[in-house]
C-alpha cells in the first residue's frame, strides 16, 4: 500500500532511488541522484549538496494543509559531513560515527539514500511537491530560499525542556514514551559499543599490514641457514597478510550491515521521541487553554471556549496520527533492523568461510615447506 501510495504521489519509483555517486571539493560533498520515471524506461539524474537535502527537510517540516502533521515521525536526515573534520577523529567520530567511516564516503551515502527512500514510501510525506522537484529537477533546490520548519530539533528548545516529563492523559503514549527511552538509550549504547569493535578490528588490521611488511626485512640469502629462514619469514608474511585481509572484511561487514542498521535505528528513536516531545507541547498547550477557559469572565467565556475547541481538534486530529504513526514505525524498524541482521550474518560466514579456506590453504603450504 505504501509503494502505490509513493508513485501516485511521485513521477518516479521510489524504490528505484539511488545514490550513484559522489564529487568531493574541500568540505562540499555533491551526490548524484537516480531514479526512474513512472512512465516509461527513461531515467533521471540530479545533484545535490548537502544543503540540498536540508532545504527538502525543512520542507517537509514546514507543510501546510497537511493534517496532524505534528504526529508524523520524520524520517532522520544524518548530520552534515565535513570532510575536513577527518582528522579530528573524536569531532567527527561523536556527530557521524559510523558514517564517518569506510572508503568514498560509501557509508554516509547509504544513509542519505536510505532517507531519501523513506520519505519517498511514506504515505503522507511522499506527497509533498518539494520531493519530487527534488528528485527531478535539474537546479537546486537549496537556491530557494526555505523557511524553517516549526519542529525543527524542537525538542533541544531550552525553554521546553519542562515538558519533556508532564505525564501523558493517554497511558498509550506515556508507555509509548518509556518505552522511546528506554530503546533510544540502549540502541545508542549499541551504536557505540559497535563502533568501538569495527575502530578496533581496523587498528588490527593495520597493525598485521606493519607486521607482515617488516617481515620482509629479515630476508636474508647469505647462506643456507638464512634462505631457509627467509622462506619462513615470507610464508608467515604471506599468512599475517591473510589475517589482515579478514580483519579488514569483518570490519567493513560490521560497517555497511549492522552498524547502518544500528545508527539507522538510533536516529529513529530519536525522530520518534521528537514527535512524541511536540504532541506533549501540544497537550501542555490544550490544559493550559482549558484552565484559562474555566478562569475567563463571562464576557471573555464564548471564545476561550471556541478556542479551546480548536486546539482540542487540533490535539486530537496530532494524537490520531501519532497513534497510526508509532504502529508504522514499529512495524517498519523491525523489519528494517531484521533484514540489517540478515545481511550482517550471511557477509560475516561468506567471510569466514573464505578465511578458513585460505587458512587451510596456507597450512598445507607450511606442511609441504617443512617436508621438503
Amino acid at each position: 500500500m505504501e509503494g502505490s501510495s509513493a508513485e501516485a504521489a511521485l513521477s518516479v519509483s521510489a524504490n528505484s532511488i539511488r545514490i550513484t555517486d559522489l564529487t568531493q571539493d574541500g568540505d562540499v560533498l555533491t551526490f548524484a541522484i537516480t531514479s526512474q520515471k513512472l512512465n516509461g524506461s527513461a531515467g533521471v539524474c540530479v545533484f545535490r549538496t548537502y544543503e540540498d537535502f536540508d532545504w527538502l527537510q525543512q520542507s517537509l517540516f514546514s507543510q501546510e494543509n497537511v493534517p496532524g502533521l505534528q504526529g508524523i515521525i520524520f524520517p532522520p536526515l544524518p548530520p552534515k559531513a565535513l570532510p575536513s573534520q577527518l582528522n579530528m577523529q573524536t569531532k567527527a567520530f561523536k556527530q557521524l560515527g559510523f558514517l564517518a567511516l569506510g572508503q568514498d564516503w560509501q557509508s554516509y551515502c547509504k544513509a542519505l539514500e536510505f532517507y531519501l527512500q523513506q520519505v519517498a514510501t511514506h504515505p503522507t510525506l511522499c506527497k509533498c511537491k518539494a520531493l519530487d522537484g527534488f528528485l527531478i529537477n535539474s537546479e537546486s533546490p537549496g537556491k530557494q530560499r526555505g523557511r524553517k520548519g516549526i519542529f525543527n530539533r524542537l525538542s533541544q528548545a531550552v525553554e521546553e525542556m519542562r515538558k519533556e516529563s508532564h505525564k501523558d492523559v493517554d497511558n498509550f503514549f506515556q508507555n509509548e514514551r518509556n518505552r522511546n527511552t528506554s530503546i533510544a538509550a540502549l540502541s545508542k549504547v549499541a551504536t557505540e559499543k559497535l563502533l568501538d569493535v569495527v575502530m578496533t578490528e581496523q587498528k588490527l588490521a593495520l597493525a598485521c599490514g606493519h607486521f607482515s611488511t617488516s617481515l620482509h626485512l629479515c630476508v636474508n640469502q647469505d647462506d643456507a641457514d638464512a634462505v631457509a629462514f627467509s622462506k619462513v619469514c615470507l610464508k608467515l608474511s604471506d599468512i599475517i597478510e591473510a589475517v589482515k585481509r579478514n580483519y579488514e572484511k569483518v570490519a567493513n561487514n560490521n560497517l555497511t550491515t549492522l552498524g547502518l542498521g544500528l545508527d539507522l535505528e538510533s536516529r529513529y528513536q530519536e525522530a520518534e521521541k521528537e514527535m512524541l516531545f511536540r504532541r506533549t507541547c501540544k497537550l501542555v498547550e490544550l490544559e493550559t487553554v482549558k484552565k484559562g477557559t474555566e478562569k475567563a469572565k463571562a464576557n471573555k467565556r464564548e471564545v476561550m471556549e471556541a478556542f479551546q475547541k480548536a486546539v482540542e481538534k487540533e490535539f486530537n486530529l496530532t494524537s490520531s496520527v501519532a497513534k497510526q504513526e508509532i504502529e508504522r514505525f514499529h512495524s517498519s524498524r523491525v523489519n528494517v533492523l531484521k533484514n540489517f541482521l540478515i545481511d550482517w550474518c550471511e557477509q560475516q560466514l561468506n567471510t569466514a568461510k573464505e578465511c578458513a579456506e585460505l587458512y587451510s590453504q596456507h597450512l598445507e603450504a607450511c606442511r609441504n615447506m617443512y617436508s621438503e
